[in-house]
């Protein structure tokens, strides 16, 4: 991959840019360059940060000075980083392999007072309201970013007929959990915020505690599937979330065990177009 374009950033950060679209081959590479530079371990990067289509690599000059070298750390540094994203497979290898993965499965209450702009998105797709929830829960999603809120996760993978552009005027509360759609994206916003999405529905699960480990929910790269539920069981889970303390599932990922599960090949045989059963442990 030699179509890398490397921007500074200051001086403690590089930017290393492979496009300026949002399409999911693309991201792919970035998460695939993410991945490698991580491996990578390179001396004085304290942190990788990728994006839609570009990758922030954050590090100490300090790592990279050399008394007599005639070019600045950061230069040095940029020189590796490209020699490296030069070594990274064809693009089309890259977007194959996205494909794999665990995917982690969040349910979701869709209408009512937990998604006020359901029948609004069912109206601009021409299509009721049942059919927007089951175009959603039917897509396979990847986060393709994290950003907005710490935990927010802008996600790939949507269904072209459900395309929605923001509200004319964004709300200035948005409750936590909302599950939106913004343009041809959806997201789920971690905490109350303000916000102009199309709010479709709600999930009860916590996206961001800085008391767990990692703080975060979901990474970058990450892939993801929608599940409804109905009113009762949202109320269900979000009450076991307060009454109960996290603990890491067995993917690394802090979540109310009970209704959040890795989606395998256990997923073979069952019912999708039933709620889902946020009782059962999967």
């Amino acid at each position: 991959m030699n179509d890398v374009h490397i921007e500074w950033l200051g001086d403690r950060a590089l930017l290393l840019r492979l496009g300026a679209d949002i399409d999911a081959t693309l991201n792919a590479r970035v998460h695939a360059l993410s991945h490698t530079l991580r491996e990578a371990a390179l001396p004085g990067v304290v942190d990788i940060v990728p994006a839609y289509a570009s990758v922030a690599v954050h590090y100490d000059p300090r790592a990279w000075s050399e008394p007599a070298a005639s070019t600045a750390p950061g230069e040095r540094l940029a020189q590796r980083l490209l020699e490296i994203s030069a070594a990274l497979p064809a693009p089309a290898r890259m977007a194959s392999s996205a494909e794999q993965g665990t995917v982690l499965e969040i349910p979701v209450c869709y209408g009512g007072e937990h998604g006020p702009d359901l029948a609004d998105v069912a109206g601009l797709a021409g299509v009721g309201a049942d059919e927007v929830i089951a175009r959603h829960v039917a897509g396979d999603y990847r986060v393709a970013m994290l950003g907005f809120a710490p935990g927010f996760p802008y996600l790939l993978g949507l269904d072209p007929a459900l395309l929605a552009p923001r509200r004319a005027n964004p709300r200035t509360r948005v409750p936590a959990g909302s599950v939106a759609i913004g343009g041809a994206q959806t997201g789920i916003y971690p905490r109350e915020l303000p916000g102009g999405w199309q709010i479709l529905g709600r999930t009860p699960l916590t996206l961001f505690d800085a008391a767990r480990d990692p703080p975060a929910l979901l990474a970058a790269g990450q892939r993801v599937r929608f599940r409804a539920i109905d009113a009762d069981k949202f109320a269900w889970l979000q009450k076991s979330a307060g009454a109960r303390p996290s603990r890491a599932s067995r993917e690394g990922f802090s979540a109310i065990e009970p209704c959040f599960f890795a989606a395998d090949e256990s997923e073979a045989g069952r019912d999708k177009s039933r709620p889902y059963d946020a009782g059962q442990p999967r």
